[in-house]
């Protein structure tokens, strides 16, 4: 008896669907890429739910005839390739023929097209890869696809899918890798009737702007190689704009994006001498080359292209990028003017600014930071300590001696403890604010002359899942609409940071850890800020502020560690101490 057969189509369209949509991202990538195929200039995309209800991408290009629209959804029905060779010469975005049928075969599916010689269009309806309507209708020319209820037929797959705010994320990373590179194309985009972005067609540098944020144009400096077989352009970030953590890193090969790790390391290795350990530059580069001389098809999301002579160009790159470093350029075409005023002889009076000082500042008093406590912290000092670090509790002596404003070294008893004192500090302001959360008692200073901060769509997603924690723990913020927002007020002890600098921190290290239970959220805000608060090293203190600082450490439930697992304290036992006099 014969055992091997031929699957059905609907059963072979999931598994290809498996390997082509994964998430709602993957169906507003697919449909997106065919509308800038289509040769469209305006793509609006409506989004409900994150893409679990409704996805619909609606375009002015080319639009189908019946024949085509019937046929786009049978599997490697494609316009791109009539012969092998083809496979060698691809300037399109898809071209695989895999897209719509997967997408028909776990969603239900309604397109409207029609091209514009014709004077009707076609109006087709399928689910889970059967056909279950098609009539003509009126539209305008070009295509609207709407795919409703995604995975609808594959419980265990929509049951995998990730909190909308996860999922809506994913699409905006799709969105902004297609809208980066098309700036001819007018894009929209509307998530529950709210319109998140509206990018009007513009230059490759407005269009990095209006998606990223106004303050990075000030920050970019041009690139455009030109060799007799690939050219090179776009923008990298001046040295200075580097980020610790949610770099914007962004490489495109004959407009498609990619992920290519030996060319990141050629620009790496160009800004190496130029920024800090540990830091990150921005980049959008993109490149032109002969398509017969890469290979986009080793990946089904076509995302890894295999390049010749990568050798080569991981030279061109580099050289790029570290002749753009040291040779920047002035250019003229900021929105922004500076007002110099004139020299008007003795009608101007000038005063030197008049500086407040405040020299009784003290980080670790209760005026400052500990404002809720009302426990007698030099007292409780000296009392025995309970659930400390593995049994070494006892009496605190006042014997101690500060190793070059980082360490505290304390006599006990049984031996000696070390203390990190900017860690003991983080340690205790995240448990500072954690109540403040838990109790929702902000306790906020407020500013004398607000300021304003600027978040790019991405970012402005994050904003609804934590405004409620910024606000108990003393942020006062205002929407003043099109994603820029008011600081009024900030957390009471945090007024010697960089308050803009900490909330920008604050969404990055949300976005690039990829929180999605709201535990995880507020702890991870809640670290920065406690990081941006804390003590610096190098800082001297009085034995009253050491006392203080240990007696609150001590009174945490998890003193011996940092909220991200970093050692605070580091116990070294008489016994152990005798041994090394042996």
């Amino acid at each position: 008896m014969d055992i091997i057969h031929l699957l059905p189509d609907s059963i072979a369209n999931q598994i290809a669907a498996g390997e082509v949509i994964q998430r709602p991202a993957s169906v507003v990538k697919e449909l997106i890429e065919n509308a800038v195929d289509a040769a469209a200039d305006n793509i609006q995309i409506i989004i409900k739910d994150a893409g679990r209800s409704l996805i619909q991408v609606i375009d002015n290009g080319q639009g189908m005839s019946k024949t085509d629209a019937r046929l786009s959804f049978e599997r490697h029905a494609t316009s791109k390739i009539h012969s092998a060779k083809d496979l060698f010469a691809l300037r399109t975005m898809g071209f695989r023929g895999e897209a719509l049928a997967s997408i028909a075969a776990v969603a239900q599916v309604e397109l409207k097209t029609r091209r514009k010689e014709d004077e009707i269009g076609i109006f087709i309806r399928i689910s889970a890869s059967k056909v279950e309507k098609q009539e003509t209708v009126a539209i305008h020319s070009g295509s609207s696809f709407s795919v409703k209820n995604l995975f609808y037929n594959i419980p265990a797959r929509r049951k995998f899918l990730k909190s909308n705010e996860i999922e809506f994320k994913n699409i905006l990373v799709e969105f902004e890798r297609v809208a980066l590179v098309n700036p001819q194309i007018t894009f929209t985009l509307r998530h529950n009737s709210r319109e998140i972005i509206s990018l009007p067609i513009s230059n490759l540098k407005q269009r990095i702007t209006n998606l990223m944020g106004g303050k990075i144009a000030q920050n970019l400096l041009p690139i455009n190689i030109n060799t007799s077989f690939i050219q090179i352009y776009g923008f990298i970030s001046v040295p200075t704009a580097s980020k610790k953590r949610g770099a914007l890193q962004y490489f495109f090969a004959n407009g498609r994006y990619m992920r290519h790790a030996y060319f990141h390391r050629a620009v790496i290795l160009a800004f190496e001498p130029f920024i800090p350990i540990g830091d990150h530059p921005n980049y959008f580069l993109y490149i032109k080359i002969d398509p017969a001389s890469i290979d986009i098809n080793i990946h089904p999301t076509k995302t890894e292209i295999k390049f010749e002579n990568e050798q080569m160009l991981f030279q061109i790159i580099f050289s790029a990028v570290k002749e753009a470093i040291a040779v920047p350029t002035l250019e003229f075409d900021q929105e922004k003017v500076i007002d110099i005023p004139s020299y008007r002889g003795k009608e101007i009076q000038i005063t030197p600014p008049i500086i407040q000082m405040y020299s009784d500042y003290n980080p670790f008093s209760d005026k400052y930071v500990y404002e809720n406590s009302q426990i007698n912290w030099k007292q409780s000092c000296l009392k025995n300590q309970t659930n400390n670090t593995e049994g070494t509790a006892e009496r605190i002596k006042t014997t101690y001696l500060q190793y070059k404003g980082k360490y505290l070294i304390l006599s006990l008893k049984s031996g000696i403890i070390f203390i990190d004192q900017r860690r003991a500090h983080i340690r205790i302001l995240f448990d500072d604010y954690i109540k403040r959360i838990n109790h929702k008692q902000g306790i906020s200073q407020r500013l004398l002359f607000p300021e304003k901060i600027s978040f790019t769509p991405k970012e402005i997603t994050i904003l609804p899942y934590i405004l409620d924690d910024l606000a108990f723990i003393g942020f006062d913020l205002k929407d003043l609409g099109n994603n820029i927002y008011s600081i009024n007020g900030i957390p009471a002890g945090s007024e010697n940071i960089d308050i803009i600098a900490t909330l920008q921190e604050i969404i990055d290290k949300i976005l690039t850890t990829s929180c999605e239970i709201k535990e995880e959220i507020t702890e991870s805000l809640i670290l920065v800020l406690a990081q941006k608060t804390a003590i610096n090293y190098g800082n001297f203190f009085s034995e009253e502020e050491i006392h203080t600082l240990i007696a609150r450490l001590f009174s945490s439930t998890s003193p011996k560690y940092t909220p991200d697992g970093k050692l605070i304290i580091f116990m070294l036992s008489e016994e152990e101490l005798n041994k090394r006099f042996l």
